[in-house]
């Protein structure tokens, strides 16, 4: 018998165990095939039984070989848990177990690199403030409140330069009004917007599913929702559309996929619903973005026009240096690309100096920033090394509350949309979050990470799956290999974002009527209500106990 040493691993060690059923097992091999981690193999094990076939006991000893399903003990086709192997037994002979004495955190660092997942913390989870609020103003008598069924709502949210009523370029002439100058670009949307998630982080039929939903939300239902291209360029085809008024182009700070828009603008047949220049993103901020060379499929080679390596997105943007800069030369540029005609948003992470970033762009004197997308630590869908996501960015929270109230001491909110991100829906429901965010100034949100989980994602935020970054995703979301991608159900995928969206709406309505609000509550920050003193005095909410 081989020596077994004390450095060896263990299923002990493992992040997860693998319970088998020898008894409901028929071998069919089905566990094996589904598992992309190959965290299980079929093997042959001796087995030694004492039986006794007399009238009388007699028992004799007995050996023989027997077919087994077994976990490896390696750190490298470690279980994650993601429970492909429960789904397709016929015999529920197998099934996953969250393992308490994992070791697998300190040990899987093979080489000396880092630990990488896919974007979701583990930490910080369980204590969000935004569960710490609740809707504290239901007006009965002096302020009656509304009837959500039958009231008309408009719940719309802008996207593009507001100007002040002083600054619009009208003249009355008699009695008619006349524009004597031009405007800022503005959309009035829907307030969420599916987040950027590129092609080449979702596969190809995932990232086709939140386009269908889309297009079906805004054609069917009427709702003005608009989703985010994320950095790495888009299908030509789709630029070509007629539904790329639906799609949020976004630069990023890699410039991936800019060669093939710039080439696909003399034939777009409509304006894009905006332009998103992504500066840095809440979770993982100063790390950049990470797509592995796993990922990247010949035809995100072909979209992002580069070689099969690991993709490293920049931190920031390398040729800015300030926030001035980032006015003069990206705003503009991009507006100017597009004949001012299209409104430009910046996006960057949640951070100390949230505040002075905003600040600034509401003193831009060319009226061409058209919002601040503000990004919280608790987002993110990509890939990433795993101390970065932990440990690294600020809640949302905080500093949303923070931008706009240094909007209104100006007298200048609004004017530059804020919209935010990072953790929307992270404890079961999105309008909830979005409602309260919409109290504490945002004008909008913006959410992925929700949309995953509603197309099939089995991770959490406690560890289970979130292997995006080995393109072994075992859902067919965050994965090039084409017999993983079959997996996903396009059609299911986005009927599900559809049935959640239209359920989202009425639930917002819900809690829009008893605030009395027929437009989005945007700053009605008398609202909530919060049980945490602390909580109270940082976002100026009322305190009750």
């Amino acid at each position: 018998m081989e020596t077994v040493k004390t450095q060896d691993i263990s299923a002990n060690d493992l992040p997860w165990k693998v319970e088998w059923s020898s008894d409901r097992c028929t071998m069919c091999g089905s566990c094996v095939a589904a598992c992309t981690f190959q965290a299980i193999e079929a093997v042959v094990e001796r087995r030694s039984i004492t039986v006794s076939t007399g009238t009388v006991p007699d028992p004799s000893r007995r050996h023989l070989a027997a077919p087994a399903i077994k976990q490896k003990r390696s750190i490298a086709h470690a279980c994650v848990g993601c429970g492909m192997c429960e789904k397709v037994c016929p015999n529920q002979a197998i099934r996953t177990e969250r393992n308490a004495d994992s070791r697998a955190n300190l040990l899987a660092r093979s080489g000396g690199a880092p630990l990488k997942r896919g974007g979701r913390a583990n930490l910080g989870t369980a204590d969000r403030v935004l569960d710490k609020i609740v809707v504290g103003r239901i007006s009965q008598m002096t302020d009656p409140a509304l009837d959500s069924e039958r009231h008309t709502f408009d719940v719309l949210a802008p996207f593009g330069r507001v100007l002040p009523p002083s600054q619009l370029p009208f003249s009355i002439n008699g009695e008619s009004l006349e524009m004597n100058g031009k405007m800022p670009p503005v959309n009035w949307i829907y307030p969420v917007i599916f987040s950027d998630m590129s092609i080449g982080a979702l596969s190809t039929r995932a990232w086709e599913a939140v386009a269908m939903a889309t297009a079906y939300l805004n054609e069917k239902y009427g709702m003005p929702i608009r989703m985010s291209s994320g950095e790495g360029g888009m299908p030509v085809k789709l630029m070509e559309s007629d539904y790329l008024k639906y799609s949020i182009i976004q630069i990023a700070s890699g410039h991936f996929g800019w060669n093939r828009i710039i080439k696909a603008m003399p034939k777009m047949k409509v304006e894009p619903g905006g332009i998103l220049i992504k500066i840095g993103q809440g979770a993982k901020p100063g790390d950049g973005g990470l797509l592995p060379a796993a990922k990247v499929a010949e035809h995100v080679q072909a979209i992002r026009g580069v070689p099969k390596a690991d993709l490293m997105s920049p931190p920031n943007h390398q040729g800015l240096y300030s926030i001035e800069e980032s006015v003069q030369k990206m705003h503009m540029s991009l507006n100017a690309a597009f004949k001012f005609r299209v409104p430009v948003a910046i996006k960057c992470a949640a951070s100390a100096t949230s505040v002075s970033v905003y600040n600034n762009l509401l003193r831009d004197p060319y009226y061409i920033c058209g919002g601040f997308f503000l990004d919280g630590i608790q987002g993110g869908t990509g890939a990433a090394n795993e101390v970065s996501l932990d440990h690294t960015g600020h809640p949302i929270v905080s500093k949303l509350r923070e931008c706009y109230q240094a909007a209104v001491k100006q007298g200048r909110q609004g004017q530059i949309p804020l919209w935010a991100g990072g953790g929307v829906g992270m404890t079961g429901n999105a309008a909830a979050d979005v409602f309260k965010m919409i109290c504490l100034g945002a004008n909008g949100v913006f959410m992925g990470k929700l949309l995953a989980q509603l197309l099939g994602c089995v991770g959490n935020e406690r560890g289970r799956c979130n292997a995006c970054n080995t393109g072994l995703c075992p859902t067919g979301i965050c994965t090039q290999d084409p017999r993983l991608v079959k997996r996903l159900d396009i059609d299911k995928g986005a009927q599900n974002i559809v049935d959640y969206m239209l359920a989202f709406d009425s639930e917002l309505r819900k809690l829009m009527a008893p605030v009395g609000n027929s437009s989005l509550p945007v700053g009605r920050s008398d609202a909530l209500v919060t049980t945490d003193k602390a909580v109270a005095d940082k976002l100026a909410i009322q305190y009750a106990c």
